[in-house]
């Protein structure tokens, strides 16, 4: 693994004034999500008013299920169609079947999709079920499949605790595609509780790459809790390598990040302006 330090943090550097990426203090994880899910509602409708699709990436996790409650919401009581969204998910754990307790297609249908008019043949979910010999035209195809699809016009994103996006763990470079990867052990452990015993979870996922995810025309992370304070200064207000991952987010032209107040406390005072109530 490379941990080759590439560039200075755009946020440390005032030359890079032009740097796309900004920091959101918000005041609670609630407030952070329903932001991003009116963001997400306004992008629906105006692609929906230029009679065009809306590509969104999606995560998994515990993170985006506020997002996605009031996404619902937002269907439900303020008539939020969904019908012209197509969605792409980040990852999915290898080998594991789509009906599978932890397998994100249940998540996301117990989370989302169960609960809007989405036409499913819009949805596209890493499957864990290919064989091992196809995997590489597979993840070739889920690239090929966004860019025919016109493009992911928002990317939704949380951060793990070792930097990775997606399931892009250290020692991911900026050009990575879809494709298979070795988990990495702390991954591992956060998600013990899931499958029961370590033993249980998977060694392997298939994740779109970190130029999979860049290509995206809007970025937004969230992050919250005070277990994620270490990993997003480092993201912000470090040096780019890939080492961490989510560095490569501060050479993207539009990526927002938004912070509980928890996950927001190693950052700098220079990052943080108040905190949005």
């Amino acid at each position: 693994m490379s941990s080759t330090l590439e560039s200075p943090s755009p946020l440390n550097n005032p030359t890079q004034s032009t740097s796309g990426l900004s920091v959101l203090r918000m005041a609670s994880a609630g407030d952070a999500s329903r932001r991003v899910a009116r963001e997400i509602g306004s992008l629906i409708r105006h692609r929906a008013s230029q009679h065009r699709n809306c590509v969104l990436g999606l995560a998994t996790g515990s993170t985006p299920i506020r997002v996605y409650r009031e996404l619902v919401r937002m269907h439900r009581e303020e008539g939020l169609s969904f019908h012209n969204v197509v969605t792409f998910n980040l990852d999915e754990y290898y080998p594991i079947k789509p009906d599978a307790a932890q397998s994100y297609v249940r998540f996301m249908n117990q989370h989302l999709f169960d609960h809007i008019d989405i036409v499913r043949a819009n949805v596209h979910i890493p499957k864990g079920t290919i064989e091992l010999e196809a995997v590489p035209g597979y993840c070739r195809d889920y690239d090929e499949l966004i860019a025919s699809s016109g493009g992911i016009d928002l990317q939704l994103l949380g951060i793990g605790r070792t930097g990775h996006i997606g399931f892009n763990e250290p020692g991911a470079t900026r050009d990575t595609r879809t494709r298979m990867v070795k988990l990495d052990d702390l991954t591992r452990l956060d998600a013990v509780k899931d499958f029961g015993g370590i033993e249980h979870v998977p060694l392997l996922a298939i994740t779109m790459g970190v130029d999979s995810i860049l290509q995206s025309r809007r970025i937004r992370l969230l992050a919250f809790g005070e277990h994620k304070a270490d990993i997003v200064q480092r993201a912000i207000e470090g040096r780019i390598s890939s080492t961490i991952p989510a560095t490569y987010l501060q050479t993207h032209g539009d990526v927002q990040y938004l912070l509980d107040d928890a996950a927001a406390d190693c950052l700098s005072s220079a990052t943080l302006g108040e905190t949005i109530r």
